[in-house]
């Protein structure tokens, strides 16, 4: 069965070599099915992704290191321009100048000067005319202090992608604790993005920019900074509905009676241990007791804690979302060229894994015809939930759930309440759009899935329950 594999290869500046490639790739039985080379950003750097069986892959694989494809040719040599943070204390950039010394890197530039805290930032430039040797340099000025690779727009730039993607997925491995076959498919993707945006006269630069500050602020909220706004909603019953929003990722709603649990949504994965904390701090007899999940659509930020309930509930088409990841198969979001990328790298960086079937439970029948469609209902207590399927235009699967008696109406991520964002929030949920071009599969039938969720379920009588943001109380102006 055949398999895609993307190679990164380093080919020489000479005319054929693509055509090299090219031959090896076509005599094996294998099929070119993306290639991107930039050359304004790395003079050899060239991205193939191949479809081919698995012997037919390692055939290529082998063929392209035998030519020197699959290894660092000599580059023509360049500036490197590198921020070391170093202590604020005497001699401190001495061990940085040493090491610099043993690899005999001319200096270009240096400068640096103090800052009114414990640290100082050297900026040196460095001439390097083997970039071999630069690798080694940077994972052994890692071992001596923090420091980033500077990079820079067209007009100014110095730096040779091969340094800089080796940067890029170092300092984001070391935030997050990757490991090398992470790494690797994380230069893969950004790379896939950066093609996506190149077409589209986007800053290839920017994509890094903006996959670095996905990783930071999933780094930045956890541990003790994970301060989740909770609010509660009163309910007709005399019960209360509680909702949880992260500074990264879904919101969560949680429903007690009789000892048992309901969920909506659940949030990213990385994010496990913060939110267990929180619903023992809500709930100290948490870990013993029953508990079940509503999930209003698969994307990644509203699933990742599937795993810890004792049943799941979703739609059927959700159901084959995560059943094509079991088998190994791309899930529906990831069928699309332009949003694949990125979930894989949020896949990478929220530690995402499909953890099975076996407590999954299909609610009503397969949605057919209109924007918005009842396919069944689901009771928990006393809560009664009409649920509607969406016509997939944010991401195939999505349900609405509806309380008719507490006038509660729970949309997933087809409305989110933009103004009810918090300012982390609002950074966070800003990437998206970025990086993927549009967080909607298809916008135009987003667009009238939303409208005839407002038309059924009026604003003005009903509280929306947003898969992000503040609880939208009825506005009766």
């Amino acid at each position: 069965m055949p398999v895609k594999k993307t190679f990164i290869t380093h080919m020489p500046d000479k005319a054929g070599a693509f055509l090299s490639a090219c031959r090896i790739i076509s005599m094996a039985g294998g099929n070119i099915t993306r290639v991107s080379y930039n050359k304004a950003i790395d003079l050899h750097m060239l991205f193939l992704e191949v479809s081919a069986d698995e012997n037919q892959l390692l055939q290529i694989e082998k063929q392209l290191n035998g030519i020197g494809y699959m290894q660092r040719e000599q580059e023509p040599g360049q500036t490197i321009l590198i921020e070391f943070k170093l202590l604020d204390v005497p001699n401190a950039v001495r061990p940085v100048l040493e090491l610099i010394n043993r690899y005999a890197f001319n200096i270009t530039y240096i400068s640096g000067q103090e800052n009114e805290t414990e640290y100082q930032n050297f900026k040196i430039g460095l001439y390097v005319d083997d970039h071999s040797r630069m690798t080694h340099f940077l994972e052994e000025a890692a071992r001596l202090c923090n420091f980033k690779v500077l990079n820079y727009d067209r007009s100014q730039r110095i730096l040779d992608n091969a340094v800089f993607y080796l940067s890029f997925a170092r300092q984001v491995s070391e935030l997050l604790g990757l490991d090398k076959e992470q790494e690797n498919e994380l230069i893969t993707a950004s790379n896939h993005i950066m093609q996506n945006l190149d077409e589209r006269s986007g800053s290839p630069y920017q994509t890094f920019s903006y996959i670095g500050k996905f990783a930071e602020m999933l780094k930045k909220y956890s541990g003790d900074a994970f301060d989740p706004l909770i609010s509660r909603y009163p309910l007709k019953n005399g019960r209360e509905l509680i909702c949880i929003e992260p500074p990264c990722g879904s919101n969560t709603y949680i429903y007690e009676q009789n000892h048992e649990l309901l969920m909506i949504d659940c949030g990213f994965a990385c994010y496990e241990q913060e939110m267990l904390s929180v619903f023992r701090s809500l709930f100290p007899d948490f870990d013993s007791m029953k508990k079940s999940l509503l999930l209003t659509h698969p994307d990644l930020d509203h699933c990742g804690l599937m795993h810890l309930f004792d049943h799941v509930y979703l739609s059927a088409e959700a159901y084959r979302n995560f059943e094509r990841e079991q088998n190994g198969e791309a899930n529906y979001r990831e069928q699309n060229v332009l949003h694949a990328p990125y979930c894989r790298i949020s896949r990478i960086l929220s530690g995402y894994s499909n953890t099975g079937l076996k407590n999954l439970t299909v609610i009503g029948e397969d949605r057919i015809g209109d924007p918005l469609c009842y396919i069944g209902s689901f009771d928990f207590y006393d809560l009664h939930f009409s649920v509607y399927a969406g016509n997939g235009g944010h991401n195939k699967g999505e349900i609405v759930l509806c309380d008719e008696e507490n006038k509660l109406v729970f949309t997933g991520d087809i409305t989110v309440n933009i103004k009810g964002f918090r300012k982390e929030q609002a950074a966070f949920n800003a990437l998206a759009p970025y990086l993927m071009t549009s967080v909607n599969m298809n916008s135009s039938l987003a667009l009238a899935e939303r409208k005839a969720v407002m038309d059924k379920f009026d604003p003005s009588v009903y509280s929306y329950c947003c898969g992000h943001g503040a609880i939208m109380k009825p506005n009766k102006a």
